[in-house]
Order: C-alpha cells, then structure tokens, then sequence
C-alpha cells in the first residue's frame, strides 16, 4: 500500500481537505467565534474564493494570520490539454513535485470531473499507463478535494451566479486505486457532498475500483450510497490475473459477493467496468462468460474500447467487434453499453498526460 502524504510540522493548513468541525478547531486556534468556520466554508465553496484577501467580510488581519497558517489552493496547473470534443486534461502539480491527472468531461445534460486518489498507481493494469511507474504516493482529501474544485473552475469560468452552468458529477476513475486510500477519499467524498461544501448527491458520485472486497464492505457501511464501479476487463479469474496481476489473490466471486452486498446494503446497481482490447478479451465467447457473471448481480456492463498506449502491446478494437460484443450481452439479458471514447487527442488515456510530462523531465526511458 502506498505511503501516506508526506507531512510537515510547517505545512500550511489544507483548508479544502477540512470538514465544518474541522474548520471550526482551526478557527478556534485563532479564538475566533464558530461562526467564523461557516463564513470560511461560504467563501470557499460558495462563492469561490481563490485566496484570502477575497474575503471583504474579514479583517485584513484576520486575512493575513489565514495566509501564513492556511491555504486554498495547493497545486498548479503545469499543463492542460483540450481535445476537439470539449474534453480538458489538467496535470497538476504538488509542492513536492508529485503530479496528477484530473479531468474536465463537458456533456449537453452535464459536466464531470474525473479525479485521481494517488500519485501512480499500483494496481499495474497491464495495458494502463497509470502504473507503468508504480505509486508514489496518497493524495490528501484536500488534494482530491482540489481537482474537482478546480474543474469547477473551469465549468463556471469564475461565474458563481444563479445562471452559471454547474459541476454537477464526481467520478473517481484517475490515477490511483481509490480503495487503496480509503480515510482520504471517503473524507474528501463527504466534503464533496456536503451541502456546505460542494453539494454534489451520492447519485452523482462515482468510485471505481479494482475490487478490494474488504474495503468494498466497509464502503458499504459509510452510509455515504455513491455509486460504484467494478474495474474487471476479464469474464474469468485466469485472464483477470494476466491482465491485473495486483488482483491475484482475489478471485472473481469474491468480488460479485463484496458488491452484491454494496448493492444490498446502500441500494446502488453496481457497474461492471470492462475495457475491449482488440483479440485479448473481446471474442464472443469472453462476452458469453461476462453474462454469466453480470447475471449473479444488480449490474449494468459499460464497455470502453482500448486507448492505445505507446510501448503497450495492446489494440484499439474495431467499432464493429464491440458493439457484437454488447450484443452478445444484450441477448443474455445483461444492460449493456459501450462508452464513447472522449478526449483522444488530449492524451486520453489515463496516466498518458503525466508520463508524457514526465519523460522530458527524467529523459527516454526513465523510471
């Protein structure tokens, strides 16, 4: 398991990361009245602020304590790329120099912020660029916090009035194996959804993960009812053990009976996440077995044809062969869809934006 965020006695305050009892004991540190923590919290997710010298309402040298004890913002924004379909890649970077990828995905009924839980990633999918250099490190719940706060940014363009458009979905599916950092991205997801922080329904908030099944119980019981995705990509437990080989130990039905309890515990169909790889898992009878197993479950199947990786040895299957695919399924009475590929000329693929970056930094070849 990745090591926790590294921690330093003179680390400025993460406001973001911080519940209202939270904000309140900082704000107690200052002898400041409780109220002072909501009148934070209105500023910063209300409202907006960047920094603290926005806060009229505040002395300037209550401002000026806030600015030597606390922060709003962490990271920078030390690349973005923005694909013909509206998609925006952000690779943010942290003080200690550790990046991630958080992205912007514009539809005509809403926009969503896909996030990343860890620096890396240590599942080490074989086709997935996330992990080809392992995890660095947990990311903080105000660092996950902050990228979707960032992509809120960018969907209002700074407009925090009635008629701006709105953030209005949370998908944890960047770097990272969410579960792997549980306190973190369960802290970060209940100030997600507080009404008080950035209001966004359990409905509209989705974990995806490679299956812990422990962890997946535990979620369960959060009494938190986002919904959550199930990364397989293989209908049996050999293949799976190929294609992810962090998953060896933990066999398939195991993972349909971690989820049948999420199902039954907090209400929320499980979705089976399956990515397409040209002649690997995409033959009809890997579809044939996929049915038996989604039919164990209240599931519905979301198919992603392949975003080719360079030095991966995988294929971008053939339109044709997935939606054969997602018939086969259709005809085993399984809700089936496959995804339409967003952001392919942005480095689409997850983990791409970052070791792009990373390679002229560390030179070709580079760990």
């Amino acid at each position: 398991m990745a090591a926790s965020p590294p921690a330093s006695d003179t680390q400025r305050t993460h406001l973001l990361g911080q519940t209202l009892d939270e904000m309140r004991a900082f704000a107690a540190q200052f002898e400041l009245e409780p109220y002072r923590a909501a009148q934070l919290r209105a500023w910063i997710f209300q409202r907006g602020a960047t920094a603290f010298d926005q806060m009229s309402d505040l002395s300037k040298t209550l401002r000026a304590q806030l600015d030597e004890r606390a922060e709003l913002y962490r990271g920078t924004i030390t690349r973005q790329t923005d694909a013909a379909d509206g998609v925006a890649k952000l690779l943010i970077t942290w003080p200690d120099g550790a990046a991630v990828e958080t992205v912007w995905i514009p539809e005509p009924d809403r926009h969503t912020a896909c996030i990343s839980s860890q620096v890396g990633c240590p599942v080490g999918c074989r086709f997935c660029a996330s992990g080809l250099d392992g995890v660095e490190r947990n990311l903080s719940a105000g660092e996950i916090v902050e990228q979707a706060m960032r992509v809120r940014r960018l969907v209002t363009r700074g407009d925090t009035g009635a008629d701006a458009a709105r953030l209005s979905n949370v998908v944890l599916m960047g770097m990272g194996e969410p579960l792997a950092n549980y306190e973190q991205v369960v802290h970060a997801i209940r100030i997600i959804m507080a009404p008080d922080g950035m209001g966004i329904s359990a409905r509209r908030i989705t974990l995806s993960t490679v299956g812990l099944p422990a962890q997946i119980r535990r979620l369960a019981g959060e009494h938190l009812a986002i919904n959550l995705a199930l990364s397989l990509h293989a209908p049996d437990d050999d293949l799976r053990r190929e294609l992810i080989p962090w998953g060896k130990g933990v066999p398939i039905a195991e993972l349909i009976d971690a989820c049948r309890e999420y199902f039954d515990r907090t209400g929320r169909e499980i979705t089976l996440e399956y990515v397409l790889l040209a002649g690997v898992n995409d033959l009809p009878a890997h579809a044939l077995r996929l049915a038996e197993l989604a039919r164990r479950l209240r599931c519905n199947v979301n198919l992603l044809r392949y975003n080719p990786v360079p030095t991966l040895p995988f294929e971008r299957p053939s339109a044709e062969s997935a939606f054969e695919f997602q018939s086969i399924l259709r005809r085993q009475g399984v809700n089936a869809h496959v995804r339409t590929s967003r952001g392919r000329d942005a480095n689409a693929a997850c983990g791409q934006l970052r070791r792009a970056s990373l390679v002229p930094l560390n030179g070709p070849g580079a760990a």
